[in-house]
């Protein structure tokens, strides 16, 4: 006899090829969200979760639903490394100390210090972009600005921003189709941040990976001094140059071609953008909109259940996080517009739970310095030309080129 179809199998399917991201999955992810909300792809083996319900519940249980056995869809069958790539492969307890270990470097002083600086660098890159002409985006703007500020906040020259580039995107490249080259791009950005992170220790300064040096957290149960590791901090430099920038990169390109897309929202920014509140709150929404991390893999630890639907210990359940942002059982009926002023706005952009990303006041505070700079310089956005995505299985919402024409503020 044969076994009954699992749920959404024949829906699911395309969640495993790359190009299917680099297109307009958002319809799909309706049907998903209609019609199987827990749905398997029978081509990797995996639940896809399309609910904001599923994937909120899903995330703060990390007993039941681990990372370490995987958080790419390329981590599917293959052996990971003992000492893991990213905080975001380690469970708690580990977590949990990490967490406490690092989050000295992301107090709130130490993010409010960045904004001064962070002004400049926009500004300075807002000088060089041409107006009223077609100009890429990503190469005048998302790509340069968040590689020099996550290059200040590390304590690395923040002119070679287009080496740290390709170390982002190799990082990237590499977790779902690692090649020579992207291996031998690793290779250089792990032999250049261990001399760093060497330099440092002998004479720290006022950067992250001194603060990541030198760091020490009294454990709560031993009393005893803890502090980062060689492979630590490594791990930690590699994540935070890759996840610092790949997610504003990608938000502030994403978020200007929704601009130019919606002319009206713009229009709405400008009015209020003298209200550092009011931006936030289109910050918000532009995370929702563009959801730069697609989706992160978890594995059921133990038979359970979600949505209703069994899970067997072992299986593997990709949170779809850039679906869960437009459930309509959440934003209601305007869940597939875009609206700048949408209050409340529980997006799941930076996760949830205790991977809830640890960079995200920076990143917000990232895409609210360039409303501010951007409004007075330009009245609209206009595309001017396709918009080329990245290929790539589920892991961000990649931009890699996006024509667009700012019109300056003031003429006609």
């Amino acid at each position: 006899m044969a076994a009954t179809p699992r749920p959404g199998v024949e829906l699911a399917g395309p969640l495993s090829d790359p190009e299917f991201y680099a297109g307009d999955p958002f319809p799909l992810y309706a049907r998903l969200r209609r019609e199987a909300p827990v749905a398997w792809n029978d081509d990797l083996g995996f639940w896809a979760l399309s609910r904001h319900a599923e994937v909120q519940a899903v995330s703060r249980q990390a007993e039941l639903f681990c990372s370490s056995q995987g958080i790419l869809l390329g981590d599917i069958g293959r052996d990971l490394p003992e000492t893991p790539g990213a905080l975001l492969y380690v469970d708690p307890p580990e977590h949990t100390r990490y967490r406490r270990l690092v989050q000295p470097a992301f107090a709130p002083s130490r993010v409010r210090a960045l904004e001064g600086p962070m002004r400049q660098r926009v500004r300075a890159l807002l000088d060089e972009v041409p107006l009223d002409e077609p100009v890429d985006i990503v190469d005048a703007l998302a790509l340069p600005y968040p590689l020099a500020v996550i290059a200040d906040l590390l304590g690395l020259p923040a002119d070679r921003w287009r080496t740290y580039g390709r170390w982002s995107d190799a990082a990237i490249e590499a977790g779902t189709a690692p090649t020579d080259e992207n291996m031998a791009l690793l290779g250089d950005m792990a032999a250049e941040l261990s001399e760093v992170i060497a330099a440092k220790r002998d004479d720290p300064a006022d950067d992250l990976i001194s603060t990541l040096v030198t760091v020490s957290v009294a454990d709560p149960d031993t009393g005893e001094e803890e502090q980062l590791t060689d492979d630590e901090l490594m791990m930690f430099c590699v994540q935070l140059l890759v996840a610092g920038n790949d997610t504003t990169r990608n938000l502030v390109a994403g978020g200007l071609v929704a601009l130019a897309e919606h002319p009206a929202e713009w229009q709405r920014v400008l009015e209020t953008v003298d209200d550092v509140e009011a931006v936030g709150v289109a910050v918000e929404e532009l995370l929702r909109w563009t959801t730069p991390v697609i989706s992160f893999l978890r594995t059921a630890t133990r038979a359970t259940e979600v949505g209703g639907q069994p899970i067997a210990a072992g299986e593997h359940l990709l949170l779809l996080y850039s679906s869960a942002n437009r459930d309509e059982a959440v934003f209601g009926p305007t869940a597939g517009s875009l609206d700048v002023r949408r209050q409340p706005n529980p997006h799941l952009a930076f996760g949830f739970g205790h991977h809830h990303c640890l960079g995200a006041a920076l990143a917000r505070m990232e895409a609210r310095v360039l409303l501010e700079e951007l409004a007075p310089r330009v009245r609209a956005l206009e595309s001017a030309g396709p918009v080329h995505r990245l290929a790539t299985a589920g892991v961000v919402a990649g931009v890699l080129e996006a024509p667009l024409v700012l019109h300056r503020a003031g003429s006609t």
